[in-house]
């Protein structure tokens, strides 16, 4: 009887093969990295969708102010030509049939200019606050319904900033 050595060729397979726990790790490591990927994917996506949100509302506090520069005096104070409330669209300009997007509610008031101690011409100072509420609540029954809010100030006075800077 001769003895047979074993193939050099048959251990060399053996050890070139990957065992169970090589490629357990390998696929628990693919799992990590695809869900981290994922992750930081949808939040980038939902950090820009949030910026896009609070960029539309500062327009739109934005377009409120400007349009004060319209009134005198005696329509901001005395009159309701501003109106309290308001409605605008993040899409505002959408066709019929088309969705305009996120809603936005707002309010403006004009009250007196609150300073500690009054000035000489807190009379003829008034403040207007501008607010914008929204939600990007999109129905899903997962999804956290937020309320966001901006809100801006600025001040109006009676014969405008000429006759306190160059006192004409």
């Amino acid at each position: 009887m001769k003895a047979v050595p074993a193939s050099p060729k048959a251990t060399r397979c053996g050890q070139l093969a990957f065992t169970l726990v090589e490629v357990a790790m390998g696929v628990a490591v693919m799992g990590i990295t695809f869900v981290s990927l994922y992750a930081g994917m949808s939040s980038g996506f939902a950090v820009t969708q949030n910026s896009r949100e609070n960029l539309r509302a500062t327009q739109i506090m934005l377009e409120r102010m400007e349009g004060l520069r319209l009134h005198n005096w005696n329509q901001l104070v005395y009159s309701n030509m501003i109106p309290t409330t308001f409605t605008n669209y993040y899409y505002p300009l959408a066709g019929a049939g088309e969705s305009k997007g996120i809603t936005y509610l707002g309010k403006m008031v004009v009250t007196n200019a609150a300073m500690n101690p009054p000035a000489s011409y807190s009379a003829n100072l008034r403040a207007v606050n501008v607010t914008v509420y929204w939600t990007n609540y999109n129905g899903h029954k997962y999804t956290k319904k937020i309320v966001r809010s901006r809100s801006m100030t600025t001040y109006s006075s009676r014969d405008g900033v000429q006759n306190y800077v160059f006192y004409n």
